[in-house]
């Protein structure tokens, strides 16, 4: 999906409105510069108040006013949140989950997998799209919104399961039972008609198959509705989903509910929803990390549906720092960037996650620096359209890895009441110091077609630890070709079906890593004593002086290097033998093996070290947090180079490329120069590709 404009919008509803204003919106619209709108994804009972009674004049009327005014439109379907009277008269579409049936009154509690509920939403979708498919305002369709399974676990949800497993074993049990060990604690099942409940079960094998299919179900129910708007759609239109990530309050990590990877397939372009610490906490991380996400999902420049305009208290952006994050969005490849929402909400749920426009509805500080980006977007924009990246790095990722690790988490779930996606802590542990020294990095999922040593120098492979043989296997090779990998602890633990290997760990991907370990420890806990705890610490060796007494948290392999060297030790009485970071020379190319948890500024030191080791750490390397500096590739043989200062200090940077002209102030440079960044600040250069 290309662009032929770049897009600045707001997601905009009518119906929440206290009083009629639409025209006055559409002109402060206009001031701003706005130039498209999401409409529609949450006002089903607005459009059909009673069953199979329909009423679109509201949705008419905005889209056709939207239209007049030169503001394009994004219609979405209202799946998300059904109208009172389907729950009343059809409760069987309401979810039922590990806690049991759920009760009509907030949003996405249905069952996605429902046949009564896919009547009535292909019903509504029809309808709405058929009604606006012709407008010449409507540019794309939102199918759903942030849909994930919801722990779904119907009896027609098991049905499909059972259904799943069959065809995955070919309808034998003998081969369930030993792929998944389940003569553990009696749990074999010998006839599928016994087949138990899983919200239940103890057995990780099982439970992470049921994640795994339900995420499957995600994937059905957007390429079902997609392909129901492809029946209506013209090509210059085009069909999305809104991805949202896992919530920590924030978008934090991989959303262990839909497979985003898989999720994109059908779509015409990949969007997502992007929620960050602002004030003093906006480092871009969240923004990088989940941007770099969505433009792997297609190797393909995407939308960000929502972002955060004031939001909450806390979130309000200092001055500067509203166009400082939709640079930032830019940076990483969106054609589009679009706040939720325009303007706050008068009551209910979302009152306080306010909008562009406050409760009064009047110009403030916040919209008002909305005008300003969207008047050097009118004038600029089209530089930023269907650019690409030029990544030497490339982060490797599994959804079936993350809910493994869930089963079998590294922190005691059972002392330290741990409740979040560990794999996702892992991710960010290794991603963000990458950000922050400046190299860009795509995030792909493992197996991708797009891993391999023509594409990238180095891959970051987090806790991998359900995963298949082939994927490791290949994984080898790609060392041996001559490429490098780091992998983090208990990767390569099991396989796909969770179950341990049998072979010395890290099991297959030992002949790469050149290292082996047998025990593992929790390094900073005594459980059951009152003796106090002396927490392990890492000491690199003359590769790595830089990393001295670091402390190690929750986990540490001890490793034994076999054919591989050591790059860290573990400092401890009994453990201080063992190796925790390795190095290996395999084939043409190296591997390298972290044993224990790390902190940010072990990973940063491990990471000079490879990238200098590997000839990816160049001179604008010396530049690192706050000063982020991006790159976006251009197919006219041009290339922007773009310059953030995260902090609230002025800083002079250092200019990395040729000779550049700032898109905006319009001054040239040369390589060399400084400049100044002011507190919260950026430059963007056009440069000419060497």
């Amino acid at each position: 999906m290309n662009f032929d404009s770049f897009l600045y919008g707001a997601a905009y509803y009518f119906e929440y409105l206290p009083y009629e204003r639409l025209d006055k919106d559409i002109q402060m619209m206009k001031d701003a510069n706005i130039n498209v709108v999401r409409i529609g994804e949450s006002t089903w009972s607005t459009y059909e108040p009673q069953e199979g009674v329909f009423d679109f004049s509201k949705l008419d009327k905005v889209v056709d006013a939207m239209t007049d005014a030169n503001i394009q439109v994004i219609v979405g379907t209202p799946t998300y949140a059904i109208p009172t009277w389907m729950a009343k008269k059809h409760p069987e579409v309401m979810l039922t989950n590990q806690d049991g049936k759920q009760s009509y009154g907030s949003r996405q509690l249905i069952d996605i997998t429902n046949p009564t509920f896919k009547f009535f939403s292909e019903r509504i979708i029809r309808k709405m799209i058929a009604r606006t498919a012709d407008k010449p305002g409507v540019i794309g369709f939102q199918v759903d919104n942030e849909t994930k399974h919801f722990n779904t676990s119907s009896e027609n949800v098991y049905i499909g399961f059972q259904k799943w497993l069959k065809d995955k074993f070919n309808n034998d049990l003998d081969k369930l039972n030993a792929a998944y060990g389940l003569d553990y604690w009696s749990n074999r099942i010998n006839s599928w008609e016994d087949f138990p409940p899983i919200n239940s079960t103890i057995n990780g094998s099982l439970g992470s198959a049921f994640e795994e299919y339900k995420r499957t179900l995600v994937t059905d129910f957007i390429t079902w509705q997609t392909n129901l708007v492809n029946e209506y759609k013209h090509p210059n239109q085009f069909v999305t989903n809104n991805f949202d990530m896992e919530w920590r309050k924030l978008s934090f990590g991989m959303n262990p509910d839909a497979n985003h990877y898989e999720v994109s397939k059908p779509l015409d372009v990949t969007s997502v929803d992007i929620y960050h610490p602002t004030q003093d906490s906006l480092t871009g991380t969240t923004i990088s990390f989940v941007g770099d996400i969505a433009r792997s999902t297609k190797n393909k420049n995407y939308i960000v549906m929502e972002t955060e305009a004031q939001a909450f208290r806390h979130w309000v952006p200092y001055p500067g720092q509203l166009k400082l994050q939709a640079y930032s969005h830019i940076a990483s490849g969106a054609n589009m960037v679009s706040y939720w929402h325009w303007s706050s909400i008068h009551n209910s749920y979302e009152t306080y996650w306010k909008g562009l426009l406050s409760h009064d509805f009047q110009p403030n500080p916040v919209y008002n620096e909305a005008k300003i980006i969207g008047s050097e977007l009118k004038e600029i924009g089209s530089e930023f359209l269907n650019t690409t990246k030029n990544n030497k790095v490339a982060f490797i990722v599994s959804n079936e890895a993350l809910s493994a690790v869930d089963w079998f988490p590294y922190k005691d779930t059972i002392f330290d009441k741990t409740v979040e996606h560990q794999y996702n802590d892992v991710l960010r542990s290794y991603y963000d110091p990458l950000y922050k020294l400046n190299i860009e990095a795509d995030i792909l999922q493992v197996g991708n077609s797009r891993i391999t040593n023509e594409n990238y120098d180095l891959l970051v492979v987090p806790m991998l630890y359900s995963v298949t043989s082939k994927q490791l296997e290949n994984l080898n090779t790609f060392v041996q070709n001559g490429g490098t990998i780091l992998y983090s602890f208990r990767s390569g633990f099991s396989d796909e079906n969770v179950k341990v290997r049998t072979d010395t760990q890290p099991a297959i991907i030992s002949k790469s890593v050149g290292a082996e370990y047998s025990l593992f420890v929790e390094p900073d806990k005594h459980y059951g004593t009152d003796l106090p705890v002396e927490n392990m610490t890492i000491s690199g060796l003359d590769k790595v002086p830089t990393i001295q007494n670091e402390p190690v948290q929750y986990w540490a392999e001890l490793l034994s290097p076999t054919t591989g060297t050591t790059l860290a030790k573990y400092n401890h009485p009994y453990w201080g033998e063992y190796a925790a970071i390795t190095e290996n020379n395999f084939g043409k190319g190296h591997a390298f093996y972290v044993g224990t948890y790390l902190n940010e500024k072990s990973i940063s030191e491990l990471y000079k070290y490879i990238l200098k080791k590997i000839g990816l750490w160049e001179s604008r390397q010396k530049q690192h947090f706050p000063i982020i500096n991006k790159q976006l590739f251009r197919n006219d043989g041009t290339y922007l180079d773009f310059y953030f200062n995260y902090s609230n200090s002025s800083s002079d940077v250092i200019f990395k490329s040729t000779h550049g002209t700032e898109l905006i102030n319009h001054f040239e440079i040369n390589e060399g120069d400084k400049f100044e960044l002011q507190p919260w600040g950026l430059q963007i250069f056009k440069v000419n590709q060497e």
